[in-house]
């Protein structure tokens, strides 16, 4: 490592990264791969982050659509209607926990952070709204910047790279420049597994990824129940825990100082093990 800024500012809560921290997914649309549908009433919503919380999650991700090979980008105004209120609910009622807004839109992205969002997570690099490093810059939040090729729709359509792990390692150095141009301070970083690439491609930038130190800013990682997990095991999604926790193991081994996952509480015992493993 170099000299990685180990502590994020996310709207007045600081993260601390010296250690790895769990993101908890909380998805309330009604067809995400996994739990689509499971979290759309505010008392199953409620549930669910205190569970989360309980089990060792620092920071909980609200995402309010389906970023799913071949998901469609939802209105705005459709996005707004599922997050915002979410959002607000949450944060009062959980006001020691970091929130992050799962978008592609730069307005989503606004509301949410005046509602009590922390941290603004975005798939799509600002390439689906032109306004979005600006608005996100302006909020002054931790920023994650994940690679993908195309969109949720077309990104698993004519998969290619000369090699994806300089590519994705170019396209970094230069989206984070753009950054900071803009003035944002804190920017993290998500390769993106799963996202306009093949199983072979992810094993390949998981196995590699300590690659990125280079740009010495902090790396999350998203590999929870993953096809990358559950189709090299020839399983689904629902049996795909235990492959998640192995690759987590190796993430960590790798850098990673956020795993963004479903499962939070065998998260937590993988990041324990591995300081052990770490100290010893």
């Amino acid at each position: 490592m170099l000299n990685q800024q180990l502590t994020l500012n996310c709207a007045g809560k600081i993260l601390d990264l010296s250690q790895p921290q769990i993101m908890g997914v909380l998805n309330v649309t009604p067809d995400s791969f996994y739990d689509g549908g499971r979290y759309i009433n505010e008392s199953t919503i409620i549930s669910q982050t205190e569970k989360m919380i309980s089990d060792g999650a620092s920071i909980i991700d609200i995402g309010g659509m389906s970023s799913r090979p071949g998901a469609a980008i939802i209105t705005v105004e459709e996005e707004l209607k599922r997050v915002v209120s979410n959002v607000a609910l949450l944060k009062n009622k959980f006001p020691e926990t970091i929130f992050s807004i799962d978008t592609v839109h730069s307005e989503v992205a606004r509301q949410c952070v005046e509602a009590g969002a922390g941290i603004v997570n975005d798939i799509s690099a600002g390439k689906l709204d032109a306004s979005f490093y600006k608005t996100v810059a302006d909020l002054n939040v931790p920023y994650v910047l994940m690679h993908m090729k195309g969109t949720p729709k077309t990104m698993q359509k004519n998969i290619n790279y000369q090699d994806v792990l300089v590519e994705v390692l170019d396209f970094f150095i230069k989206e984070i420049g753009k950054l900071r141009a803009l003035g944002l301070k804190d920017v993290i970083i998500d390769p993106g597994f799963g996202f306009g690439k093949t199983i072979e491609h992810n094993f390949h930038l998981l196995k590699n990824m300590h690659a990125f130190k280079i740009l010495d800013v902090p790396m999350l990682v998203g590999i929870s129940r993953k096809s990358m997990v559950y189709k090299s095991l020839d399983i689904t999604a629902k049996e795909a825990l235990n492959g998640t926790t192995a690759l987590h193991m190796i993430a960590l081994q790798q850098g990673a100082k956020i795993l963004r996952v479903h499962d939070v509480k065998e998260a937590a015992e993988t990041i324990k093990l591995w300081k052990i493993l770490e100290s010893v």
